[in-house]
């Protein structure tokens, strides 16, 4: 087996399949690309088992027909160093014995029996296939993959939840803190069907995809393959069925807030490093045409306070949020107006951006803490 290519585009390709290799793996195999070679079609593959990513890349002079696992780590050690040059692969088939060679030198090192690679999964059965912009894709997930959960006591608020309808695409994610609602209609998948994908594979998918071009959704029982010019991801999904997040999200949220976005997620970052480290608490005091956000650390005999204009009209309020996770929320949400819709301290606050993009609803709900006056 043998074909040369740019070094360049190999180091690229390369890179991008290998954000779905873990640093550690249970299956020794899984170190390794896989390299198969086809006419003059070669595929880069790697995998954690649960999620899979291959690269097409074309190739010239290529001769004969093969695959061998190739060891990740020093691959991309090599292909970084020889990246503005071309390179010609050759693999001793009864050796496994693999010589990169370039301009002024050569490597060789030793590949693996290609047969102990994982084959993976296949999205066959009740499949269903449509086609998305690239850029909706990314749109949705950008919203909701910071608040999915870290802890996994509930493995199912660990991923977004794609819950897809006939005229529009729901994206939910939520970490019980907070939760996010992105809803498009930019497309229209024809059929109805939800899935919740882990948190992993979304950021790679986010990391690789790009906002231009069509991507290629099929979805079968246990996974989907996302299908985006020369890549494709396989994914498995987490089991269960994702709650119904349209109850939690308040209807009659009466007191508007309407704050400039920058200045609000400033002051909040300004006023939370004298906040208490245990729970982070900033109270938001509001009174017509002023928010003020106030916080303090007894441990320490600290405290800060700040108030920012805004537009409200409501009666006197006093809420309090996890800073942490309000600057997180203000960061992804864009937009340079935020609307905060409120009912009373006990309740949750609604967030939303003033002016949404066409065709999308973002709606991000935080849970309120108990404030001791």
């Amino acid at each position: 087996m043998r074909f040369n290519i740019d070094g360049k585009m190999l180091q690229q390709q390369l890179s991008a399949v290998n954000k779905v290799i873990n640093s550690k793996n249970a299956l020794s195999i899984l170190d390794n690309f896989l390299f198969e070679l086809e006419g003059s079609k070669l595929t880069i593959t790697g995998s954690d088992q649960e999620n899979t990513v291959k690269a097409k890349l074309e190739v010239m002079d290529s001769d004969g027909v093969g695959k061998i696992a190739l060891p990740a780590k020093t691959l991309l050690e090599i292909t970084k160093e020889v990246s503005s040059q071309p390179v010609n692969f050759r693999l001793n088939e009864q050796t496994g014995e693999i010589d990169l060679e370039f301009l002024n030198g050569k490597f060789r090192f030793m590949g693996v029996n290609a047969d102990e690679y994982p084959k993976g999964d296949n999205i066959e059965g009740d499949s269903q296939s449509f086609d998305v912009p690239a850029s909706v894709i990314l749109k949705g997930i950008e919203n909701t993959v910071y608040a999915v959960s870290q802890e996994n006591i509930r493995p199912i608020m660990t991923g977004i939840f794609w819950d897809i309808h006939e005229k529009e695409i729901v994206f939910v994610s939520s970490d019980t803190h907070k939760l996010v609602r992105y809803i498009t209609r930019e497309v229209s998948p024809g059929f109805e069907r939800g899935f919740i994908m882990p948190s992993k594979p979304a950021n790679i998918l986010k990391g690789i995809i790009g906002k231009e071009g069509i991507v290629n959704i099929k979805i079968g029982e246990k996974g989907a393959s996302f299908t985006f010019g020369d890549f494709t991801l396989i994914c498995r999904f987490i089991k269960g069925n994702y709650p119904n997040y349209n109850r939690v999200i308040p209807t009659d949220n009466p007191y508007i807030v309407t704050i400039d976005r920058v200045s609000l997620l400033n002051a909040m970052r300004r006023v939370a490093i004298f906040a208490s480290k245990a729970s982070n608490l900033v109270k938001m005091e509001m009174q017509p045409g002023i928010m003020r956000l106030a916080a303090q650390d007894l441990d320490y005999g600290t405290s800060a306070e700040e108030r920012i204009m805004c537009d409200y009209d409501g009666s006197e309020m006093t809420i309090g949020f996890n800073s942490s996770f309000t600057v997180e929320i203000l960061n992804n949400m864009g937009g340079d107006t935020t609307v905060i819709k409120l009912s009373d301290p006990a309740r949750p606050g609604i967030f939303q951006p003033m002016v949404q993009e066409p065709e999308t609803d973002l709606t991000i709900i935080q849970m309120p803490m108990q404030v001791i006056e």
